[in-house]
């Protein structure tokens, strides 16, 4: 059995691969979302298990947050029509999230989504590549 962290991962995975978004794609579970540059044409879709945390309820119980990010990659024209295309995918992916259970880890649900910055600039700038994470609480 993974840990609970890789599990929600792999639910997150195949959720989005399960569903049908603006943009075709498949997306990979990994741990090091990093591609060579020139496979950056096709749009990559990354789930990456990113953190834990956990509190007290009472002496008996506790209560555990999951995240992982999604990135979303693909190396594009800096034209503004080509990267709204990239953001509205983006948006999408998060308002899934926000309004769906993982079907195959249901007691997992959805609490935050984040996404700052919404896309990285930097790599946008030299690398002509656009990328956004989108950070989910489970």
């Amino acid at each position: 059995m993974p840990a609970s962290s890789v599990a929600i991962a792999d639910a997150g995975t195949a959720e989005l691969n399960g569903n049908s978004f603006s943009q075709p794609f498949t997306a990979q579970r990994r741990y090091l979302p990093v591609f060579d540059l020139q496979s950056m044409s096709e749009l990559k879709v990354t789930v990456v298990p990113k953190g834990i945390t956990s509190s007290s309820l009472d002496r008996s119980r506790d209560n555990f947050d999951y995240q992982i990010d999604i990135a979303v990659q693909k190396k594009v024209p800096t034209q503004i029509a080509a990267i709204d295309l990239l953001m509205r995918l983006v948006e999408e992916i998060g308002d899934y999230f926000r309004s769906n259970p993982l079907a195959s880890y249901p007691v997992a649900r959805c609490t935050n989504v984040e996404n700052t910055p919404v896309y990285a600039l930097d790599h946008l700038q030299e690398l002509r590549q656009f990328t956004s994470v989108l950070t989910l609480t489970f």
